[in-house]
């Protein structure tokens, strides 16, 4: 029986992750902790595994308190910039814990980063457009860059060029962001959830990777196959693709 706490028990994620690992009959719900509570070995209450579904501001120190406890820990919290990692990764390497931090958690979109990938050394063109609920706070989502990141990754392997455009004024924005040279857009609406389209295009064809998450328990296979293994691959890992032997 794994022991879990929650970080972030009482947001959306955080209580649907409640719910998720009491209803998993091999993990043990041991600790809901909320905004602003202490983090330590009494609040944490004896975990194994600590999920945290936080802010970005915060979610580094959460993951820092959870090593000094010798807890692993499960992050879906987005907005981790390279430095950050390094120090989380040095940290639980050190402490002799793992570290699983993933952009997404349904199965859907990492298959979908991860076909992205596989793709993009065939086609001349790929573009990423993000669409998600008005309440999101960050733009783009974790999700979206990642997936950007990994095109640019396997372009640059393959040897390709930039991408073709013309563009040559766009004072407004209207071509999207770039991430590492492929675009990004995103999409603010009421009634969406969590949803992508990488758009993958040669003279004459077009490849649409698409993935739609309804709700958010469609991240908690994700979240409780993290739970489980993440103690199986030391130190840091980033993304669920490489937890699923996928990358």
């Amino acid at each position: 029986m794994v022991k879990v706490a929650v970080i972030g028990a009482a947001g959306r994620m955080g209580s649907t992750v409640c719910e998720a690992v009491e209803a998993a009959p091999d993990l043990d719900l041991v600790a809901r902790i909320e905004a602003g509570d202490a983090l330590d070995p009494g609040t944490l209450a004896g975990a194994d595994v600590a999920v945290d579904f936080t802010r970005p501001e915060v979610t580094e120190a959460n993951v820092h308190a959870c090593l000094d406890a010798r807890i692993h820990a499960v992050v879906g919290t987005t907005g981790w910039g390279p430095d950050a990692l390094e120090r989380v990764g040095a940290h639980a390497r050190t402490a002799g814990r793992s570290v699983l931090i993933a952009p997404n958690f349904a199965m859907s979109a990492v298959l979908a980063m991860r076909f992205a990938a596989m793709a993009a050394p065939y086609f001349e063109s790929a573009e990423v457009l993000e669409m998600h609920h008005p309440d999101k706070v960050d733009a783009p989502s974790g999700t979206a860059a990642a997936t950007a990141r990994g095109i640019a990754a396997a372009r640059a392997e393959a040897g390709m060029g930039a991408m073709p455009d013309a563009t040559l004024s766009d004072p407004l924005g209207a071509r999207g962001a770039r991430i590492d040279g492929v675009p990004v857009h995103a999409v603010r609406l009421r009634g969406l959830t969590a949803h992508e389209e990488i758009l993958l295009g040669n003279p004459g064809e077009q490849l649409v990777i698409r993935t739609d998450s309804f709700d958010r328990v469609s991240f908690m296979p994700g979240v409780l196959f993290a739970v489980r293994h993440v103690g199986e691959r030391p130190g840091l890992t980033v993304g669920l693709d490489a937890a699923m032997g996928l990358a």
